[in-house]
């Protein structure tokens, strides 16, 4: 199998990455971005269609899970916590391909795994607690399962030093980031959530019913 050594800055050790490691990243910029756009959906439900709801009225299905107490952290919907998410993993995604360091796949597994512990206590608390599914949740937690498993492969696709070996040079790497090209695309992300929940907040006209 062929292999392309990715080192373009220079340090004192070496990296090689399998030819399939850039499609693989590619793949998981994708199932981030998909599984960010979830997470917006979901946020929208819970700022707009939520309130709509009178509070006696019976609710079950998806409404049941995303208005129950666990979908909440501290008032936080947990798909805007989950949006959060995701814009880290596209970040890191798009830091790789900027600099192609191999830290960046070192720091990506813990985060990923993270996310796969997480998903599957929220999916536990669907089929066994609460008894209801949320479409839109389930399509979140198999992203976090696609994107650790896209990570696990990445890794078995390339040779990598150590973490403790790396880790110093944390600064060094940030010093030859290209910022626009990591930072933008997140910030557009974050200020799209934090514009939903905005627009509840602004003094817009009360809605004319037709008459």
């Amino acid at each position: 199998m062929s292999a392309e050594t990715q080192s373009p800055m220079a340090f004192d050790y070496e990296w090689e990455y399998s030819p399939r490691v850039t499609t693989l990243f590619g793949l998981f910029a994708f199932v981030a971005i998909l599984g960010w756009f979830v997470t917006v959906i979901l946020t929208a439900i819970h700022l707009f269609s939520i309130p709509a709801i009178p509070a006696d009225a019976p609710v079950q299905g998806s409404i049941e899970v995303i208005t129950s107490p666990w979908a909440y952290v501290f008032g936080i919907p947990l798909a805007t916590l989950g949006g959060f998410y995701y814009l880290t993993t596209i970040g890191l995604a798009l830091w790789w391909f900027d600099t192609r360091h191999p830290l960046l796949i070192k720091i990506l597994t813990p985060i990923t795994a993270s996310g796969v512990v997480f998903s599957t206590y929220f999916v536990y608390l669907q089929l066994g607690v609460i008894g209801e599914i949320c479409p839109f949740c389930m399509v979140s937690a198999a992203a976090t399962v696609v994107l650790f498993a896209l990570e696990l492969v990445i890794v078995r696709q390339s040779t990598t030093p150590s973490l403790s070996s790396m880790g110093s040079d944390l600064g060094r790497v940030l010093e030859q980031t290209n910022y626009a090209v990591v930072l933008v695309p997140v910030l557009m992300g974050l200020v799209t959530i934090v514009d939903l929940f905005m627009v509840p907040l602004l003094p817009l006209p009360e809605a004319v019913p037709f008459v």
